[in-house]
């Protein structure tokens, strides 16, 4: 295994002056109007995090403590608390939902063809991308756009989860019926009602809402003190955090940004917590994390939602995603596989267990969703040429 834990003063320099130069580039794109990007060695003993750009549209430049929407990088936290609570057998993966949550929200849930699949729908299910259910925000609706679409139309306003799966549920059409698991070829499609209903059985189980579950399970125990949801910064963090963009123009509706109850982050926390996690600090028993390490892979997309949602050559256990380029881009030396999770704003937060290595950052673009699939490959490649 090649890593970063033994290198030189020199190798260590040029792979500053690398990353450095990746963060300036990540800031060239057009439409990018800041960056961050954290690196960090098993051990500690090599760490980064650089900043470029403008953290808002007043010109506040970007700092390392400035937080930032981590947008689905969230997963990895509702992931981390339900298998956390199935550690403590709180509540169980193979359960129907419908146990977990009232009938205003599971029933009728999943209707496809004139049958009626809710009652199959389990929290392995939902963490697995599994249930065939359609994502409330990429999704459309016959003959109209989808809500991310029309997302500077909306009116700022707060939408509840519960209104969030009632829209699924009377505007849009499951893809597939929830999948048999355990078989080696089930189909798995990304879908963001899963872990909204996951949030909503967090706040069942530990009867309080989502900010409160993470405070006690995560934020607490491993010392993050600069991660929040919209609307619940703590009191003693005062940097306002950075602005997402779509395209030119700053996300100016607060309400409907809550809404997608996604975390603020530093790149200091990202770090903590997935070391946390990989280093077996966080779970109790080593098989949890091998759990959320059962994987399938995305289908090839067959409509433009697919198409902007994680798809093929990505992988996807319970909660977490693994990415590796496919032999056929890397013929001849492959890159090593990435774990952990991407978000809508160019986000991201991975380990790569062949270098011991975490990585996170984000551009705060919603147009640059793909960018960590295109920007990490050339981390790798980079970092490989520097330990040759």
């Amino acid at each position: 295994m090649r890593s970063l834990q033994h290198i030189s003063d020199s190798q260590s320099n040029k792979l500053k002056e690398f990353l450095e130069n990746s963060l300036q580039k990540l800031t060239s794109r057009k439409h990018v109007k800041h960056a961050i990007f954290g690196v960090e060695n098993g051990s500690g003993s090599f760490q980064w995090v650089g900043t470029a750009g403008k953290a808002s549209a007043d010109g506040t430049p970007m700092h390392t403590t400035t937080p930032f929407m981590i947008a689905s990088v969230t997963k990895l936290f509702i992931a981390a608390s339900i298998m956390k609570l199935a550690e403590q057998n709180e509540l169980s993966l193979d359960k129907p939902i419908s146990d977990y949550l009232p009938d205003s929200i599971a029933g009728k849930l999943h209707v496809m063809d004139g049958t009626d699949y809710s009652a199959q729908i389990t929290v392995r299910h939902l963490l697995s991308h599994t249930t065939g259910l359609p994502d409330w925000l990429e999704d459309k609706p016959k003959g109209k756009k989808s809500l991310l679409d029309q997302i500077e139309e909306q009116e700022d306003r707060l939408i509840s989860i519960a209104e969030a799966i009632n829209f699924v549920k009377e505007k849009l059409t499951p893809h597939f019926p929830p999948q048999p698991l355990g078989c080696s070829q089930i189909k798995i499609r990304y879908s963001d009602t899963n872990f909204q209903l996951l949030m909503a059985i967090l706040e069942q189980v530990m009867n309080r809402p989502v900010h409160g579950v993470f405070e006690e399970l995560i934020y607490r125990p491993l010392g993050l003190h600069s991660t929040f949801h919209p609307g619940h910064q703590p009191e003693h963090l005062k940097t306002k955090p950075s602005d997402i963009w779509i395209y030119d123009k700053p996300f100016s509706q607060p309400l409907l940004l809550q809404s997608f109850r996604d975390l603020y982050s530093t790149a200091d926390d990202l770090l903590n917590f997935m070391r946390a996690i990989f280093r077996y600090q966080f779970f109790q028993n080593k098989k949890t994390l091998e759990l959320m390490q059962n994987w399938n892979q995305f289908g090839f997309p067959r409509d433009v939602a697919g198409l902007r949602q994680p798809n093929w050559p990505i992988e996807y256990g319970l909660g977490m995603m693994r990415f590796k380029m496919p032999r056929l881009f890397t013929p001849f030396k492959p890159l090593p596989a990435l774990l952990g999770h991407t978000g809508v704003s160019g986000s991201w937060l991975f380990y790569c267990p062949d270098y011991d290595l975490y990585l996170c950052g984000t551009v705060g673009q919603l147009s640059e969703t793909p960018l960590p699939f295109r920007f990490l490959p050339k981390v790798l490649r980079k970092i490989d040429t520097i330990l040759d």
